[in-house]
């Protein structure tokens, strides 16, 4: 009898399984967007209805044995059928009422950690990072919801230290902002004190270049005011030597004048003696006495006239003398004077020199402040770029703080991100 059963339920099995191949992939396609609850449902629906099979199976192969019985006229067989039958049916009834509450209890225990973990997702999701994961036992679920709650720990830890670096990031932006600021204000002062120091350089610049221009003209001044100083000791020099000469002259027509004096009073004493002589021949001598007293006159004349040639020849010399001892202090003068004059003008080309040189180190300083402009310039250029980099970054903080608001943490957490959000929506 079992391989009469065996020979009519394998081609129903075969026709379930061939049925089964045709419709697989439409299955597994169904099958994949279904949610758990429904596979875990369709998976118990169609072990029912395999177990069903079987049953009915068995059911059919017992009606097919009855009636064999029948036609062959045993009725005893025929009650073991009907008996079978309803054994069958029985066994089938116990097993799907025991089977359904523990497919229920399966589901729930399945499903209800499930939907928690969706739950808790969507919570995760939606920023509420201040949910608490209750779990229990060791199972996969378990694990699961552990899992869950670790990742809900890690996003906590996450978040907060992202939130307090972006609060850092936004305060310091602030100070950096602050100080560009600062930095921005003191760089134009720096530019504006720069550009009022570079007019006041040029305007230097040309001073010092007239004064080394009138510092060399000074020099040329005197350079010629030593020369011609120096050519007039020379002259003074040679009236000294000519005013020497006219005393020594002065002085040796004194002595000839006193030749003349001493000749003078020799022909008055001759002319006396004549005289004498004259009134001693008597009558005779009358002529000569005449002649005698001519000469006498003629010889005191001479010798007042020598005598006022002498007293002048002798103011003279003293004159000359006097002009000689002037003449002379006029010539150390002179050479002092000249001496002077060319310290002077040395100290002059000194100061020409000295003037040239503060002249080229003006000109040095005002191509280092020109330079000193270009890098002010540059770095206000740098202010401004590192300002707008400032001010971008600043706004980064702002929308960092801004994203990082909408999780919610503990308690603590999230008043300390409401807290460190508001500056940034505000900014």
């Amino acid at each position: 009898m079992s391989r009469l059963s065996l020979s009519l339920a394998l081609p129903a099995a075969g026709s379930a399984v061939a049925a089964s191949r045709v419709d697989n992939h439409r299955a597994r396609s169904l099958f994949r967007r279904a949610t758990i609850q429904a596979r875990l449902t369709l998976a118990f629906c169609v072990l029912g209805a395999m177990s069903l099979t079987v049953t009915l199976l068995g059911v059919w192969q017992l009606h097919a044995m009855e009636a064999q019985a029948l036609a062959a006229g045993a009725t005893a067989l025929q009650g073991q059928a009907m008996q079978a039958t309803w054994i069958l049916l029985g066994v089938t009834g116990v097993l799907a009422a025991l089977m359904l509450p523990v497919v229920v209890a399966l589901l729930v225990h399945i499903l209800r950690p499930m939907y928690g973990a969706v739950r808790i997702a969507r919570q995760v999701a939606d920023g509420d990072l201040s949910v608490k994961v209750r779990t229990g036992g060791s199972d996969e679920m378990a694990r699961l919801m552990l899992a869950l709650d670790d990742m809900t720990e890690n996003l906590r830890r996450i978040v907060g230290e992202v939130v307090h670096s972006a609060d850092a990031v936004a305060h310091a932006g602030t100070q950096v902002r602050q100080g560009q600021q600062d930095l921005s204000q003191r760089t134009e002062t720096q530019a504006s004190t720069l550009e009022e120091t570079a007019s006041s350089m040029e305007e230097l610049t040309a001073t010092v270049s007239q004064n080394a221009e009138t510092a060399r003209k000074a020099t040329a001044l005197a350079a010629g005011a030593a020369g011609v100083a120096t050519e007039g000791g020379q002259v003074v020099g040679q009236v000294v030597q000519s005013m020497s000469g006219i005393s020594e002259s002065a002085r040796r027509i004194a002595d000839i004048i006193g030749v003349i004096d001493g000749i003078a009073f020799q022909t008055n004493i001759l002319a006396l003696n004549a005289a004498v002589e004259a009134a001693r021949a008597g009558e005779q001598g009358r002529g000569f006495a005449v002649v005698a007293a001519e000469v006498r006159s003629l010889a005191q004349r001479s010798a007042e006239a020598a005598r006022e040639i002498k007293t002048l020849i002798t103011d003279s010399v003293d004159r000359v003398e006097s002009g000689a001892r002037l003449v002379d202090t006029a010539g150390r003068k002179m050479d002092a004077i000249v001496s002077s004059v060319c310290e002077v003008s040395a100290l002059i080309a000194e100061i020409a020199a000295a003037s040239e040189e503060q002249r080229s180190g003006i000109e040095q300083v005002n191509a280092a402040i020109g330079q000193m402009d270009q890098v002010v310039q540059k770095n206000a250029a740098l202010v401004d770029q590192t300002s707008h980099a400032t001010e971008t970054l600043h706004e980064h903080s702002a929308a960092l703080l801004r994203s990082v608001a909408q999780f919610r943490l503990e308690d603590a957490a999230g008043m300390a991100s409401q807290r460190l959000a508001a500056p940034g929506a505000g900014a």
